[in-house]
């Protein structure tokens, strides 16, 4: 009580002074706005919460989160010591939010949800990321369930970024292995094609021909053959 009552004999443009950016206060709500809430922290001043910083999630309406007369945790949040004004914030010292994020940043989250187009991604801003499907693996990919399960951990990227709106897109392929190219065909050059199919032909004229159906001497279109693919061999 001693140190209440000291507290409150500081005068008010001095009050700022005993208090330090990023300090825990225990505080009453004394009157709520539609930009935020007065609290009563116990110094003679009260200090203000902005509808912004009452929750990781994004806040409509101040009296959706506090009501007046309601016991609170704060953080002093800034000090103005020229107008002897504090701001405060109900969100804990240390905590992501939705502003602290940016496009191409790597987290890790946890799958809350699964929905036949993505899966539903927690990763600590107090909304739910995105991960699309199509953004989940290399290739198509049916059904999410294939890739990922519910309570899975894992890593993903920030692809898309909307502040206003809450809406976090997530990537996981990105961060995958690239997947292996097919091996490419054997090179055969053009003109080792064109000898490969002459010697073909020859070959099949000379067996079609009656005359060489008993012919003791090596047909003329095997010499050729023999012959083309000699130096078909030698320029491959």
């Amino acid at each position: 009580m001693g140190q209440e009552a000291s507290t409150l004999n500081i005068p008010p443009r001095k009050v700022i002074k005993t208090l330090a950016v990023g300090q825990e206060v225990e505080g009453v709500i004394k009157r709520v706005t539609e930009f935020g809430a007065f609290v009563d922290i116990g110094v003679g001043r009260d200090g203000l919460v902005h509808v912004s910083e009452m929750s990781q999630r994004r806040v409509a309406k101040a009296s959706d989160i506090v009501q007046e007369g309601q016991k609170v945790t704060v953080w002093i949040k800034e000090l103005d010591r020229d107008k002897n004004r504090i701001s405060l914030t109900m969100v804990a010292p240390g905590t992501m939010t939705m502003r602290d994020l940016e496009e191409g940043m790597v987290l890790t989250g946890r799958v809350t949800r699964l929905e036949r187009y993505g899966a539903f991604v927690d990763i600590g801003v107090g909304r739910d990321g995105m991960l699309h499907v199509k953004e989940m693996a290399h290739g198509y990919v049916e059904n999410p369930e294939d890739i990922v399960k519910i309570g899975d951990d894992l890593q993903v990227q920030i692809v898309g970024l909307d502040q206003r709106r809450g809406r976090v897109d997530l990537s996981r392929k990105g961060l995958l292995p690239p997947p292996e190219a097919p091996e490419a065909p054997a090179f055969v050059p053009q003109a080792a094609k064109q000898e490969q199919e002459t010697v073909v032909a020859l070959v099949e004229d000379e067996f079609r021909s009656p005359s060489n159906l008993h012919s003791k001497r090596p047909a003329r279109g095997a010499i050729v053959a023999a012959t083309i693919a000699a130096e078909v061999t030698r320029v491959g």
